[in-house]
């Protein structure tokens, strides 16, 4: 199956240089291109794509606003964020809108081309070094609690409330980084049925992805209960 790519970054050299990165993989297909981010609604309407990698900072709608109105939408397409930092809260901000994932500008072509086909067939793509960090991060804003954290924290709290049990071990199992496989093994269930649990704590929390099952999970201080 071939994996449909747009590119939206204001760089025309980074765009040029991904473009000629992903374009000789056999499976992807570069179907558009945008500069900024308000260009993203019109071109996913009108090209498809499966995919889109995009950047943070463009002058008029950055990467963050672009992900969140695309995400929105019914049938979006995957987003990757492209970024100079490891984890900061503009990665964070990206991951709750719903992106799959970050890449580094200066990541290695092949591992961009991995990274595309893993959010593509429904893998985020947050490397566990790079979860530890944003995690990190998270406990920073709970260990420093004002009133709005405190309101998102019970917000939270409520949402995870309407989980059956066996969908809140799964969702704690995601928050701690386990694959279905490994969930499977530690709940002594099947695949299929770590599976269908993960679809029903997305359609519950109306959430997109396990990336964002993951920091709801943290921000709720589930994995701290565990402990």
């Amino acid at each position: 199956m071939t994996i449909r790519l747009i590119i939206v970054d204001d760089d025309p050299l980074v765009r040029a240089g991904l473009t000629f990165m992903l374009g000789g993989a056999e499976d992807l297909e570069i179907v558009g291109e945008a500069a900024d981010g308000r260009e993203v609604p019109e071109l996913v309407e009108r090209l498809a794509p499966d995919v889109v990698l995009m950047d943070i900072r463009m002058p008029h709608v950055d990467g963050l606003t672009a992900t969140e109105r695309l995400r929105a939408l019914p049938g979006a397409p995957e987003v990757v964020v492209l970024t100079t930092f490891h984890a900061d809260e503009q990665v964070l901000r990206a991951l709750r809108a719903g992106a799959a994932g970050f890449v580094l500008k200066d990541t290695p072509p092949a591992e961009i081309v991995a990274a595309v086909r893993r959010v593509a067939a429904g893998d985020p793509v947050l490397s566990p070094a790079v979860t530890r960090q944003l995690m990190t991060h998270v406990a920073g804003e709970q260990d420093r609690p004002g009133r709005r954290e405190e309101s998102r924290r019970a917000a939270i709290t409520a949402r995870l409330a309407e989980l059956a049990v066996r969908e809140r071990e799964v969702a704690v199992a995601v928050g701690k980084g386990r694959s279905n496989a490994e969930i499977a093994a530690e709940l002594y269930m099947s695949v299929p049925t770590v599976k269908t649990h993960v679809s029903r704590v997305l359609a519950k929390l109306d959430l997109n992805n396990r990336v964002q099952i993951a920091l709801l999970v943290h921000e709720a201080g589930l994995l701290d209960e565990e402990a």
